[in-house]
């Protein structure tokens, strides 16, 4: 586990290190390199049936956090309406989901 969590830390690394080229590409790739630390982490929940709820949210929250983070690209930079409003759509409606996915709690019933 330790050598791969080393490689694995090691081609973050040198994605990271992508300089220039396209926006959006960067906005995603750093946000991904923050979400890949905490995937690292909840990888070894996936594997409990008592904390697949859990892993399922903090996914979608890595995701959600990505999508953000390309609409905040956009709206600095994009002057079409059409595309700011999607954007903003976009930012609003994750912003709202993200919020709502934290403030989950686990039900005292499986399956309910």
């Amino acid at each position: 586990m330790r050598v791969s969590l080393t490689t694995l830390l090691a081609s973050l690394v040198l994605t990271a290190c992508d300089g220039g080229g396209d926006p959006v590409q960067q906005a995603l790739r750093e946000t991904a390199a923050v979400n890949q630390s905490a995937t690292v982490r909840e990888t070894a929940a996936v594997y409990d049936p008592a904390s697949t709820d859990q892993a399922w949210v903090n996914r979608m929250v890595a995701r959600h956090r990505e999508a953000i983070a390309a609409a905040d690209v956009v709206l600095a930079q994009s002057r079409d309406p059409e595309i700011r409003r999607m954007a903003e759509a976009v930012k609003d409606a994750r912003t709202h989901e993200i919020a709502e996915m934290q403030a989950w709690k686990p039900s005292a019933t499986p399956g309910q």
